[in-house]
């Protein structure tokens, strides 16, 4: 039965190429004028965030910062914030993920998920009653969209084009996050950091989910990195993730919990 229209919130849905990539916003309920200033902030600061991390330009501050002509304390205070969440993700994932590769400082791999969960977390401050920001696949769910209704995120399966391998379900949670790594959309991205080449492992993607796409992203990296066995033994070992990993095999592994969070 469709819900009545009366009790349907307002939609506010945009499309935005920044970062290398597109973060699209779907935004639930909340009063209008305070939803839509919040928006074009997180716009605005998605932004800002790639003028300061982007490897690719030479005047960020990250790149600034890797050759030495920039300290920590001269950089925006985000910078010290990120690479203190890099290197906490490097402690718990036993060096599996790390923001430096080949001896050069490259935040990349924690930077978007950060920046998503970030313009969620705006959006919500402002009223919205629902969000989910999707950056490159990566999701960041807040809040419900509607009435009885949670948040239901499709994961795309690596050996069928088109298909979906699960679809996650927020149900009776507040924030939920889903990411995934791979080399289905992007071919061999991730790197080993401890060899500083191409991660060569059985799995062609990993799905995480958990509260915060902070770290659901980087635990999804440094899984693929792992290898199934290693990566899932190592995500069953944190708390609040839950995880899908599909081998080049076309077998399928999760955690204990995941079925509890399909749907």
């Amino acid at each position: 039965m469709s819900e009545p229209a009366e009790d349907a919130p307002q939609e506010l849905r945009h499309a935005e190429e920044v970062m290398g990539t597109v973060f699209s916003f779907d935004v639930r309920g909340g009063e209008s004028g305070a939803v839509r200033a919040a928006l074009e902030e997180a716009i605005a600061g998605l932004h800002r965030v790639d003028e300061v991390f982007s490897t690719y330009r030479e005047d960020s501050q990250i790149s600034r910062l890797a050759r030495g002509e920039l300290t920590v304390e001269e950089c925006d205070p985000e910078v010290a914030e990120v690479l203190g969440l890099g290197a906490e993700a490097e402690r718990a994932s036993d060096g599996w993920f790390s923001t430096r590769y080949e001896g050069r400082l490259d935040p990349t791999g924690i930077v978007k998920g950060w920046a998503a969960e970030r313009a969620a977390e705006r959006l919500a401050a402002a009223g919205a009653s629902g969000v989910s920001v999707n950056g490159g696949g990566d999701v960041q769910l807040v809040g419900v969209p509607g009435p009885h209704r949670p948040w239901r995120v499709g994961v795309s399966d690596p050996l069928r084009p088109g298909a979906l391998a699960a679809v996650i379900s927020a149900a009776g949670a507040d924030r939920l996050a889903v990411a995934t790594s791979g080399t289905a959309e992007r071919g061999a991205h991730i790197v080993d950091p401890r060899t500083g080449r191409s991660a060569v492992t059985d799995l062609l993607a990993v799905t995480v989910v958990g509260p915060r796409l902070t770290w659901v992203d980087a635990w999804a990296t440094a899984a693929f990195a792992m290898g199934s066995r290693a990566g899932l033994d190592w995500l069953e070992s944190l708390p609040d993730v839950e995880a899908l990993l599909i081998t080049a095999g076309n077998e399928v592994r999760c955690t204990g919990g995941l079925a509890q969070r399909l749907g």
